[in-house]
């Protein structure tokens, strides 16, 4: 669920932003925040394991990582001044306040997932979900800032403690198909962090890109059959070796696969945003459908 947003001139221009997510949008990251209550830097890397001088690491726990996610968000949207959620945001047509009013009413449909209450997903037919979002926004926008925000932190609250909550082998109904607890949570770590980029950009705020990137890129490879679906595109397998924020090496698909894509984790996960052109990056591809899978690459849902 989003809206596209593609930004040319470079990592620099992208990590402006624009918008992303269950209705998404693009870039940029905030302070030296810690995890509330656990002392535990944001920037967070379990179980690494050291290969050649190389640090890989191990599955991250998502659910934490949403957790941090939305502390790192929490800090952010805190120090904003009220009347600066009036700003424009890097999402076109859409201010601050509105962002936060979105990723509100998204992670309320995540505790209506979970609930099996469907009626909140009914869509009329033809009508693209980026429209669907902007209805669900212009619907209740206008509320003062504080209430906004403390709409966005009990939703937020309230969706981690469904997700964490649901038995193993749960489905979810979603945007484009039933997803796991543990997918969904990957996908509102991406949307969380594209509106943030939306956010802070054109304030001018930092926004510093972490390990929880490491969610979104192996979302975005996983996912590359849906968005050569969604493109009319023929596929194939494509591997993915990534650069994570501190220098790990991430790598997402079979090594057999004759298709490769490398560099920058940062860069691969704005592509799939829309925040940044593939042709705007250092990111190589390589072999018959390592290209198309730049073009198409997607970390949100049509």
């Amino acid at each position: 669920m989003r809206r596209d947003v593609v930004h040319a001139g470079g990592i620099a221009s992208a990590a402006l932003g624009r918008r992303n997510g269950v209705g998404g949008r693009p870039p940029s990251h905030a302070a030296s925040c810690r995890l509330a209550g656990s002392g535990r830097p944001l920037l967070y890397f379990p179980n690494p394991v050291r290969y050649r001088g190389t640090v890989i690491h191990e599955e991250r726990d998502v659910f934490d990582d949403l957790a941090a996610e939305h502390a790192h968000l929490e800090a952010v949207l805190a120090a904003i001044p009220p009347q600066r959620w009036d700003a424009a945001s890097g999402a076109p047509g859409w201010t601050v306040g509105d962002v936060v009013l979105h990723l509100a009413q998204t992670n309320e449909l995540v505790v209506a997932s979970v609930t099996g209450d469907r009626e909140q997903f009914a869509r009329p037919e033809g009508v693209p979900l980026d429209e669907l979002m902007d209805r669900m926004v212009a619907e209740e926008r206008g509320a003062p800032p504080e209430e906004v925000f403390r709409r966005w932190r009990r939703s937020a609250a309230a969706a981690l403690e469904a997700l964490r909550g649901c038995p193993a082998g749960t489905r979810l109904h979603w945007a484009a198909v039933p997803l796991s607890p543990r997918t969904l949570a990957a996908t509102r770590i991406a949307e969380h962090w594209a509106h943030a980029l939306d956010v802070t950009g054109p304030l001018g705020v930092d926004y510093p890109d972490t390990a929880r990137l490491w969610h979104i890129a192996r979302l975005a490879q996983r996912t590359l059959p849906y968005a050569f679906a969604v493109a009319g595109e023929e596929g194939g397998p494509v591997r993915c070796v990534l650069t994570g924020p501190a220098g790990e090496r991430w790598e997402f698909g079979d090594a057999d696969a004759p298709s490769v894509i490398t560099g920058p984790a940062g860069e691969f996960c704005r592509v799939g945003a829309r925040r940044l052109r593939p042709e705007d990056t250092s990111l190589r591809a390589e072999g018959p459908h390592a290209a198309a899978a730049l073009r198409v690459l997607r970390n949100y849902a049509a």
